[in-house]
């Protein structure tokens, strides 16, 4: 079987999160529809997303790791969604890539496990454009720095939904992300005093290029995927 075309969208601070998911799930529910009616060839998408300032907790995770008030929430104009991905809490906002690949994995191969780490190794071929080493720790999901040392850092979450094999939500990168935003929070439920978040800017030391970073997750999902037709929403 060939494999399909990939639609690729980027959805700005324009739209709230909840029209993002509400958008996740429309697509992901025609995939499995496709499937059931027998076509195995409808195209996969890729969101890109930069969304305005939000709190999202997995549908496993613990509400006791948002440690904040609704009124200082609001305060900040910052929302906050349960979700039906797995993983705990994280924080999406400006300055962040939040990336849903909308895949039917019937097309590449029937493993979660493989998914989600070949998307933890996009984020790591990317980081590899600035000489930053990603680095995996093999508790927990996502990317990090230094995950050996005393100082581990992690720079990028990542929480999947899996239905019929059709994936949504995704992971999000620190770019230019206000890290501060993480202070409202115990980030993915990890409270080791070992365990920080960061973001490429805080790393190099100046700002970088969102599209920069943007353009270089796409050619790496085209690589990893073998997607050779490549169109934009």
């Amino acid at each position: 079987m060939s494999i399909p075309s990939l639609i690729i969208t980027q959805i700005g601070q324009d739209h709230n999160f909840e029209e993002v998911w509400e958008l996740q799930s429309h697509l992901q529910h025609g995939l499995i529809k496709s499937k059931k009616s027998g076509m195995l060839d409808k195209a996969n998408h890729l969101l890109i997303c930069e969304h305005p300032s939000v709190y999202t907790l997995g549908k496993s995770g613990d509400e006791a790791n948002l440690i904040t008030s609704s009124e200082e929430l609001a305060a900040q104009n910052v929302t906050f969604y349960k979700i039906n991905r797995g993983g705990d809490i994280t924080y999406h906002g400006p300055g962040q890539v939040t990336v849903y690949p909308i895949f039917d994995l019937d097309h590449f191969y029937n493993d979660l496990h493989r998914f989600v780490r070949e998307l933890e190794q996009i984020v790591i071929n990317a980081l590899a454009h600035y000489s930053i080493k990603g680095d995996r720790i093999k508790e927990f999901t996502g990317v990090w720095l230094d995950a050996d040392s005393p100082n581990k850092r992690k720079i990028c979450a990542i929480g999947i939904h899996m239905s019929k094999w059709v994936s949504m939500h995704g992971f999000a990168l620190n770019i230019n992300t206000d890290l501060n935003f993480f202070n409202n929070i115990i980030p993915c439920g990890i409270n080791d005093q070992d365990k920080s978040v960061t973001s490429i800017s805080q790393e190099l030391g100046r700002e970088v290029d969102r599209q920069e970073v943007i353009g270089l997750i796409i050619a790496e999902f085209k690589t990893m995927f073998g997607f050779t037709d490549l169109s934009f929403g």
